[in-house]
């Protein structure tokens, strides 16, 4: 059985609870993707806001923002992104992913976080139109996209903690690539995106790991793990 090593990038608080249902949504999503996963848990101050990132065959950048080390969770979803290492970004970590791509793709010089930044009225990621703090709604997936295969559906009800999402003034970017929206709620606000040309770069403003907490594998941490596993095996010689 193949094992499969995930960082989990973000500031570990006991008391969230994305972080409690983490290590509950990849046990139950390691046993129906068929895998073994040891994850292990990096803080934001033990990244370097440049360098080689992390070692790890899969990552994932999880909520509770604004993290300790912005710059350093931006390296390793760089990181991820150029090297094809599978991503998934939740909540913080969607967050953040936009803010990686909005620099480097878009190239909006010093792209702002609302919540480091209050009153940036250019800010890329600001305060969204109505609260999502333990709020839950329907998500309606792009057709063909990486979220409906997991889930195998046009839409999901899913759950929020968040005050923050993509300025809607930066839409446009998601329009022709390669980060696209994917997933929108019922008012047709972004709330998921996928790169392209990527073996598995997937990042939601909802918090999907919290299925796990009623004893549900997440459907898309299942798909990740298969991705990842896919992304390490070894071609076997010919």
């Amino acid at each position: 059985m193949r094992e499969l090593r995930i960082a989990l990038i973000g500031d570990r608080d006991p008391t969230v609870t994305a972080h409690q249902a983490i290590p509950l949504a990849l046990a139950l999503a390691a046993t129906d993707a068929g895998v073994i996963v040891h994850p292990r848990w990096i803080h934001t101050t033990k990244l370097a806001p440049t360098g080689p990132g992390v070692s790890a065959d899969g990552i994932w950048c999880v909520p509770a923002s604004p993290y300790a080390n912005t710059g350093g969770a931006l390296s390793v979803i760089r990181m991820s992104r150029e090297s094809g290492v599978p991503f998934l970004g939740t909540c913080g970590g969607f967050q953040h992913a936009i803010l990686e791509v909005a620099e480097s793709l878009w190239q909006v010089a010093h792209p702002g976080h609302a919540e480091l930044e209050p009153g940036r009225a250019d800010a890329v990621i600001a305060p969204l139109a109505c609260s999502l703090v333990e709020v839950s709604g329907t998500v309606r997936f792009a057709a063909g996209s990486r979220l409906a295969l997991a889930y195998g559906r046009s839409e999901a009800d899913e759950q929020y903690h968040c005050r923050y999402g993509l300025n809607p003034a930066y839409a446009g970017h998601l329009a022709d690539g390669p980060l696209r929206a994917t997933a929108w709620d019922a008012a047709g606000e972004v709330r998921a995106v996928e790169l392209d040309a990527h073996p598995f770069f997937v990042a939601t403003l909802f918090q999907p790991e919290r299925a796990a907490l009623a004893g549900r594998a997440p459907p898309l941490v299942v798909a990740f793990l298969r991705a990842v596993a896919s992304a390490t095996a070894v071609p076997s010689p010919s």
